[in-house]
């Protein structure tokens, strides 16, 4: 582990010398991660993009995607795009990335069950902006809007998100 790493912690996430207050999946962490459980799955993951909603922010970092009213992420096991950035029109079950409500107004995404999913492991795990301070998710990690914005200015794709379930020989101590 290195102060580049994002490191879940008892605390928050632990991240280039800072520990941010985050909510985590209502389902705790596991290391049998399913659709629909509600939980954070364990384990070594990787940013893999950056979107943002450019009619409320400005784009947090150069790589950053815009987020337009047809984009998508399916979570329907059964579909060729699950696990997947999609775009309207999609029969099959999705979320919609341009919600009215801002919690996907900036959005990290990560490399579990990606790119290569397998059906039922879960979907979109997703770093975005929470509703209140430790109200659970539906398995992402969720922040402050402010937070939010300072992750995504300081992770790069490839940045690597560290979760630990209790007891897992991962756990690091934190850091100071």
């Amino acid at each position: 582990m290195s102060p580049r790493d994002l490191v879940l912690t008892p605390r928050g996430i632990r991240f280039r010398g800072r520990v941010l207050p985050c909510s985590i999946g209502k389902g705790g962490v596991t290391a049998t991660k399913c659709e629909g459980d509600g939980a954070t799955p364990a384990g070594m993951h990787v940013i893999t993009g950056l979107w943002y909603r450019p009619d409320r922010i400005a784009p947090p970092a150069p790589w950053a995607r815009p987020i337009g009213p047809g984009d998508l992420w399916c979570d329907a096991p059964d579909h060729p795009a699950y696990n997947r950035h999609a775009r309207a029109p999609l029969a099959a079950s999705h979320e919609r990335l341009r919600r009215a409500d801002p919690l996907y107004d900036l959005i990290l995404t990560t490399d579990w069950n990606w790119p290569d999913a397998i059906p039922g492991w879960g979907s979109a795990i997703f770093l975005h902006q929470w509703r209140r301070p430790r109200f659970g998710t539906e398995g992402c990690i969720a922040f402050a809007r402010p937070d939010l914005i300072w992750i995504a200015g300081h992770a790069a794709p490839g940045t690597s998100l560290i979760v630990t379930a209790p007891g897992s020989h991962l756990v690091a101590p934190p850091a100071g």
